[in-house]
């Protein structure tokens, strides 16, 4: 009989640096780290996190795409979150809560299904995708959103349907797949809420929301995710940023 040696387990690099970027995230938001404040080093980060600096850089690089920190080569990272809201493209979640507005969840819809039209626009490869709808709630249970996901049905996000999200997180989830969002195109309006989603929202069908369309893909062009979105405009704006 043949037997064949096994090195370590190798580390879940994407998903490291997906709980790295949260962690320091909290932190900033919980004013560890002040704005104006340079972060510890990436070596310094390497070794306490136990990972690469590459891991670290790249948990970095998230940090900047959501305006949290500004590296500069040589220097380091500075944070730059005032404690003002911000845009959280990758997270409706997120955004609520660097405006001190903490969430909770509640899944509608978690399933595996076919879709030929959706698989002909985002992603030729495939046509299972993963349906997952949720309303977001405030702590009193007031709905702040609708939000359907669709991703492809792979690795973790494939378990969704039976075992969960891990970590009750779809970014987390996605990181575990493998699905890393590096780029996209987002479409919002202001939309009349049908009857359907008003009495999930617990509002009057055609209150006016905010429609969000948002499409991620990975820095191959591969596509990620396709969330369609109602927000309630009370707690949610619309934050660009432009220039240099």
């Amino acid at each position: 009989m043949n037997t064949q040696a096994t090195g370590p387990t190798p580390k879940r690099q994407p998903l490291k640096r997906i709980e790295i970027a949260q962690q320091l995230r909290e932190a900033i938001v919980e004013g560890t780290y002040g704005n104006g404040e340079l972060l510890p080093g990436e070596n310094e980060l390497a070794d306490r996190f136990d990972v690469s600096r590459g891991t670290i850089r790249r948990a970095l690089e998230s940090l900047a795409e959501e305006h949290l920190v500004d590296t500069r080569t040589g220097i380091g990272s500075f944070v730059t979150f005032d404690g003002h809201a911000l845009d959280q493209g990758a997270s409706w979640g997120n955004a609520l809560a660097l405006g001190g507005i903490q969430t909770s969840v509640r899944i509608l819809r978690a399933e595996r299904i076919v879709d030929p039209e959706l698989a002909a626009s985002v992603s030729p490869t495939g046509m299972e995708f993963l349906a997952l709808d949720r309303l977001r709630l405030l702590p009193d249970g007031t709905p702040v959103s609708l939000e359907r996901s669709r991703v492809p049905f792979i690795g973790a996000l494939a378990r969704v349907p039976e075992h969960g999200l891990v970590g009750d997180s779809l970014t987390t989830t996605m990181g575990e797949a493998g699905l890393v969002p590096a780029s996209g195109e987002q479409w919002v309006s202001a939309t009349p809420l049908s009857e359907a989603d008003a009495a999930l929202l617990e509002r009057a069908s055609g209150d006016l929301f905010l429609n969000s369309i948002r499409i991620t893909r990975d820095s191959g062009g591969a596509f990620i995710e396709k969330v369609v979105s109602w927000l309630d405009p009370a707690h949610f704006r619309l934050h660009t940023y432009f220039g240099a």
